[in-house]
């Protein structure tokens, strides 16, 4: 526990999750020590040893005093709005990708949901219908969408083998990317950055792509 009293850390790899990573983070007087998956649920256990594996050294002594698992749903809903009915939160799929960060958009989302609720309907003095209730997702969307399609593609691109998860954390050295990921963070949405910047980390991921793409050509081809 005093290792990580002020510290978390984050593990990839095929051990920990083939599509998601593993953590570690302090919460009151213990650590939680967790990972996910959605492509290969079934070994989510072996993910979850994997992951304290990992971790070992720094937790060694302490014991494990709770195991669950819940599912996250990561892709909003089809139809997140249906007659005088709206979701928000986990219940639309408004986990993000890539970080998994939900409980803010759920405060986020119940919130703009009450805004619209409270403007269409007048202050409570009118009856609200889908018409007005789809206010509030359209607004969700405007503001979102960006963030979640853009998680949602770092996600396919990176997490999907070893040498892939290796070209992001090599793309995660430069100073411009770590700026760029914290103000996102923050602020909830996809920041917009410097044009300049923007075209040499594009040149550079590529770079670190197809240095990722060699590396599992020449693994594979020696596996063979």
């Amino acid at each position: 526990m005093e290792y990580y009293k002020d510290l978390a850390e984050m593990y990839v790899g095929d051990d920990v999750s083939p599509d998601f990573y593993g953590w570690v983070f302090p919460k009151y007087d213990h650590v939680a020590v967790g990972t996910g998956t959605v492509i290969n649920k079934t070994k989510i256990k072996d993910y979850q040893i994997a992951t304290r594996n990992r971790s070992a050294p720094k937790i060694a002594g302490g014991k494990i005093i709770k195991v669950e698992a819940h599912p996250i749903p990561e892709h909003p809903r089809p139809r997140r709005v249906q007659g005088r009915v709206a979701l928000v939160g986990d219940a639309a799929g408004y986990v993000t990708k890539c970080s998994g960060e939900g409980i803010y958009f759920a405060a986020k989302s119940g919130r703009m949901a009450a805004e619209a609720i409270v403007e269409r309907s007048e202050n409570g003095t009118r009856m609200i219908d889908e018409g007005d209730l789809r206010v509030y997702l359209d607004r969700w969307d405007k503001k979102y969408w960006a963030t979640y399609k853009v998680l949602d593609i770092l996600q396919k691109v990176f997490y999907r083998s070893n040498p892939a998860r290796e070209a992001f954390v090599e793309m995660c050295e430069d100073e411009y990317v770590q700026r760029m990921t914290f103000d996102s963070y923050l602020y909830k949405t996809v920041v917009p950055g410097n044009p300049l910047n923007d075209l040499k980390l594009l040149v550079n991921t590529v770079g670190s792509l197809v240095r990722a793409n060699a590396i599992r050509g020449a693994q594979e081809k020696t596996l063979v």
